[in-house]
């Protein structure tokens, strides 16, 4: 099979596209600068330069494909300029659906995110669970502007497209937030942690064979959730103690503390450091892969299982020692 793939570059897409080329897939990757993606292309991968918020640019790398991995995305968390959020993850979508339209590509995976259903409650959610604001942050907002608005509209109108919307994706490698905070916290320079926040944890390998499932098997038309296990982050970092012996912050925040103190950073202008701390005022982005499993056999690894992979690979990676 052909694929055209958007956010090869990244951590998830990057995965996605070796996945595919191992496979025996032709694969064709849109990267914006094809001189820095040469570890892409020593795997056989086909580079076509271009950006998904240049719509001309996207056709000619499309053209007679078998079928289109939109993975690429706006992700920043408490940023001075969110204006990028609309830009690549609302419009940039909509050109990379529209192109597919345009050249009848019999089938497109988009890849949504929980966050679209923002702050759950503590509820762990399906795919008919909706939330029309307000949002926790930009990237929610632009993301459920992207899949309301623009993908989920375009599939009623014919579009033969299936959404997948990962949790939390962690793995060795990751250069997210997330994996960002995992660093600090095998450097011992994670101090605090905040009370009930919580996700649902996936191992990157797992989010991407979701992927592959959803686009092999997935009805066009359909929403599945592809997300890992729910834990909070003092659940999951207790289990990360287990796994490493480095101690898990002991210090827990409570979400009105956080609140209050985000509430009080808007007042003065700091809206991108109030959004930070809302992020992880006690909110959970819980969701059920129930559908994904029992249509395509979806599954993923416990986060025990995903952790014991993870973390010591990471520090090998740092040069530190169990």
């Amino acid at each position: 099979m052909r694929y055209f793939i958007t956010g090869a570059t990244g951590f998830i897409g990057g995965r996605l596209a070796r996945r595919l080329t191992a496979g025996g897939h032709d694969v064709t990757a849109l990267v914006r600068n094809p001189a820095a993606a040469g570890e892409l292309a020593a795997t056989g991968i086909r580079l076509h330069p271009g950006d998904i918020t240049d719509r001309a640019s996207i056709a000619a790398g499309m053209r007679g494909s078998d079928g289109v991995f939109h993975v690429a995305g706006w992700y920043k968390i408490g940023v001075r300029d969110p204006s990028p959020g609309r830009r690549i993850n609302v419009d940039g979508t909509r050109n990379v659906l529209e192109t597919a339209l345009d050249l009848g590509i019999p089938k497109t995976v988009y890849t949504s995110t929980l966050a679209v259903f923002s702050d759950t409650g503590g509820r762990v959610v399906d795919e008919t669970y909706r939330h029309d604001g307000p949002w926790v942050s930009e990237y929610d907002r632009t993301k459920w502007l992207a899949h309301y608005e623009v993908a989920e509209p375009m599939m009623r109108a014919g579009l033969p497209a299936v959404i997948v919307l990962p949790g939390v994706v962690y793995g060795p490698g990751d250069t997210s937030p997330m994996g960002a905070t995992i660093v600090q916290y095998l450097r011992r320079r994670l101090p605090i942690l905040p009370k009930q926040t919580g996700y649902c944890w996936g191992h990157v390998d797992d989010t991407v064979d979701g992927h592959v499932r959803a686009m092999e098997k997935g009805r066009p038309g359909e929403s599945y959730i592809i997300a890992g296990p729910p834990h909070t982050l003092v659940d999951a970092f207790a289990t990360a103690e287990e796994i490493t012996g480095i101690p898990a912050p002991r210090w827990h925040v409570s979400p009105t503390m956080m609140l209050r103190l985000a509430n009080a950073l808007q007042v003065v202008g700091r809206s991108d450091a109030a959004e930070m701390l809302r992020v992880g005022a006690g909110v959970t982005y819980w969701g059920t892969s129930e559908k994904a499993r029992q249509e395509f056999g979806f599954h993923t690894r416990s986060l025990r299982d995903g952790f014991g992979e993870t973390l010591p690979s990471e520090m090998r990676s740092l040069g530190l020692t169990r």
